[in-house]
């Protein structure tokens, strides 16, 4: 089954430019996996070294944020739209 990832500004150059991949996957934990696979480099931006989400990485399926779903092993449909999306500090 394929979804569709949105590769935020900061990681295109992990994907040749693309601001979107189709990528195989039932969970975001395979989808993670199978990213790493087709552009190495991306999950040790998007996880911390226990495999789980960084806390300053957000992740969106069909723009509901993973962590309050099932996190990594959050259930995929074909056709879903995964959203990679970097917290943004700010402040004065």
């Amino acid at each position: 089954m394929s979804v569709s990832v949105r590769i935020p500004t900061p990681l295109r150059k992990l994907t040749g430019g693309a601001d979107e991949v189709a990528i195989e996957g039932t969970n975001v934990g395979e989808i993670i996996e199978n990213l790493e696979a087709a552009h190495p480099g991306l999950k040790e931006r998007l996880c911390d070294d226990d495999g789980e989400i960084r806390r300053f990485v957000n992740v969106y399926v069909n723009d509901e944020d993973v962590r309050f779903l099932e996190g990594r092993g959050t259930v995929l449909k074909d056709g879903d739209e995964v959203s990679i999306v970097p917290a943004i500090a700010g402040g004065c």
